[in-house]
């Protein structure tokens, strides 16, 4: 090889390799090294597993630097017991971030910690996951005798558009265990939700001002509703939910407060309800500030064991004992309602009670295939239908009220 082919070719290598170098540099450059990190361990950032010290900094500090970064990033709560307050997930984040739950937080009993918000907040996020084998413990019990006091939701997805929360448990929650409100595309899955039979306001989970929301294959046992779908939702979907105790899966209430907006397909089905105070239920306060309608309502395949008042539609609903005395000033629509194949046993005679207004009826209101029978000996079963209009097919004669 002469000297000049040899210049070249040397020159060749140097440059290339020098080219190579330089391409490295600047992909590096391109992405800062914190990116690359992908995992934030709460103990790694000063959380101590003991259930006692406070470690609401070290947990709130991992999710602002998993939120804070572009790619999937994750908030790691690792196997132990950490004692957080009120924690605030705030978004918009630059990625996707998941929340890795296997060890327990229990939510602090300092009341004003919360300065009257939530307990685990996260708030205008996109494509966020919630996950893990872990639990969430409210420790409601110190503070449920407490009446006085704004108490708050355990875990609450404000604004979320994408979100899924699987596998962990929710126990003893000081007020609601699961909140969703003004959301969108959230898939609800595989959670166990656990409260006390007399503890007051524990919802399982409740649903409101948002739209496709999925809650499936869970147990949830509660002092209060297990899931309660409130005003404002639309193409809600619940199936495989096994609940008791509790007080049913509900629509409602619907009509407390004024301008709230119409409630409509929403589908429940393949589930089992058992020793609970209500099963299907829809629920409105008679003497309501707004017009609303809640319509495409579906109640499929539900299995009731001991369920005191399996199918009802309460349009006089007042809990508080404090509602108007007045009749007929009742604002709220209900229709085109389904239940289909509900069977099973009631603690109570009435296995049926539709319960409408005599201002505006219930109208395409269905019982397909309602058997459920009364399974004490001291009465029969029977319904209790007042202005409800539909039809009754295939369903005990005692309960064909229609």
């Amino acid at each position: 090889m002469d000297n000049a082919i040899r210049f070249m070719f040397i020159l060749t290598i140097v440059c290339g390799a020098a080219y190579a170098r330089s391409e490295a540099y600047v992909a590096s450059a391109a992405v800062p090294a914190a990116a690359a990190r992908t995992a934030f361990d709460i103990t790694e950032l000063g959380a101590v597993a003991d259930g006692k010290t406070d470690s609401t900094k070290a947990v709130q500090d991992a999710w602002n630097a998993a939120c804070g970064l572009p790619g999937s990033q994750k908030v790691v709560i690792p196997k132990g017991e950490f004692m957080t307050g009120a924690l605030n997930f705030s978004g918009p984040c630059k990625g996707y971030v998941t929340v890795q739950i296997d060890g327990t937080l229990f939510g602090s009993n300092d009341i004003p910690k919360y300065n009257k918000g939530n307990w685990l907040e996260i708030l205008h996020v996109d494509n966020v996951l919630v996950n893990g084998s872990g639990t969430l413990d409210g420790q409601g019990a110190a503070v449920w005798k407490d009446e006085c006091k704004i108490l708050p939701n355990s875990l609450v997805l404000d604004y979320v558009n994408n979100g899924t929360v699987s596998g962990i448990k929710l126990v003893n929650s000081k007020f609601f265990h699961i909140n969703v409100y003004m959301s969108k595309v959230v898939t609800i899955k595989n959670v166990t939700i656990t409260a006390v039979a007399d503890s007051p306001n524990t919802d399982g989970i409740h649903i409101g001002d948002s739209s496709e929301i999925s809650v499936a294959d869970s147990t949830i046992a509660t002092g209060d509703d297990c899931i309660s779908v409130g005003p404002g939702s639309s193409r809600v979907n619940i199936k495989g939910i096994t609940c008791g105790p509790g007080q049913g899966i509900s629509i409602g209430c619907l009509g407390r407060f004024k301008d709230e907006k119409d409630v409509t397909d929403v589908t429940v089905r393949n589930c089992v309800l058992r020793n609970t105070s209500n099963g299907v239920r829809i629920k409105s306060y008679e003497d309501v500030l707004s017009p609303i309608t809640a319509s495409k309502l579906k109640f499929e395949n539900i299995r009731m064991e001991g369920v005191a008042k399996p199918v009802i539609v309460d349009q006089r609903y007042c809990p508080e004992k404090t509602c108007s005395d007045r009749k007929g000033n009742n604002t709220v629509t209900i229709k085109d309602v389904t239940f289909r194949n509900i069977t099973g046993t009631s603690s109570t005679p009435e296995a049926v009670s539709l319960l409408c207004s005599d201002q505006l009826p219930c109208n395409g209101m269905e019982l397909l295939d309602v058997n459920v029978e009364y399974d004490g000996k001291d009465n029969k079963t029977m319904a209790v239908c007042t202005n409800a209009n539909g039809v009754s097919k295939g369903s005990l004669q005692a309960l064909a009220c229609l």
